[in-house]
């Protein structure tokens, strides 16, 4: 009888067998990671990165600037992320908060424990769990899950969640029953992604899915017995 650990790392080796690794998150620094993880909140990521190349070309992708920047001159710049008023609060607040408490220097946001780390950034304003854990994940190489709306949606059709399930019970399923890898944590988080956004869609493209059957026991609710 397989163990929830053998079924996970099932998936996990046929999506990257169908995707091959993912190599996520695309960004030249981590302070750029972090910025893009604030930006694309309830965005498609083909905005955000148009949002943080804008950031880019004017010089203000910079921890130091973007925390003594007004507001309104950074929401003019990332105008393509949605939401640009509130999001360039949440960005200068951030960016204050890293150069302020973590000297501007990832490494030095990366040594602070995990618990801890998490707990100050999820009391900055509009940073909810996602988005702090993807800092976490791929910007500070910490081993923390990250949760979105496709992990939720693949892991509900394999029975695997309960329906509507909490972002802290979708974390753990993956926390108590993977090793704690940065590295895996980070691509198959990207594989879910992957193909949440071209298969497992709300309306599911199931004849195309590469883990509509994993074996015997884990199937899909959508494949065909």
């Amino acid at each position: 009888m397989t163990t929830l650990t053998d079924d996970l790392s099932a998936i996990y080796g046929a999506l990257s067998s169908a995707f091959g690794h993912q190599h996520w998150w695309p960004a030249k620094t981590a302070f750029e990671t972090m910025v893009g993880a604030i930006l694309a909140q309830n965005v498609s990521w083909t905005n955000a990165a148009r949002a943080v190349a804008s950031l880019e070309r004017a010089g203000m992708l910079d921890p130091g600037r973007l925390a003594a920047a007004d507001t309104g001159d950074i929401a003019r710049l990332i105008v393509p992320s949605r939401f640009y008023n509130q999001k360039a609060e949440r960005i200068r607040e951030f960016a204050g908060v890293y150069v302020t408490e973590f000297q501007a220097d990832p490494a030095v946001m990366a040594a602070t424990g995990t618990e801890a780390l998490r707990e100050r950034l999820l009391s900055l304003p509009g940073l909810g769990k996602e988005t702090v854990d993807t800092i976490l994940l791929y910007a500070c190489e910490k081993p923390v899950f990250v949760v979105d709306a496709y992990t939720r949606r693949v892991f509900t059709r394999y029975g695997l969640l309960p329906e509507k399930a909490s972002y802290d019970r979708t974390q753990r399923l993956f926390a108590d029953n993977l090793d704690p890898d940065a590295e895996l944590f980070n691509d198959y988080h990207a594989q879910i992604v992957r193909l949440g956004k071209t298969v497992c869609k709300k309306s599911p493209l199931c004849d195309r899915c590469p883990i509509r059957v994993v074996h015997r026991s884990l199937r899909c609710a959508g494949a065909p017995e």
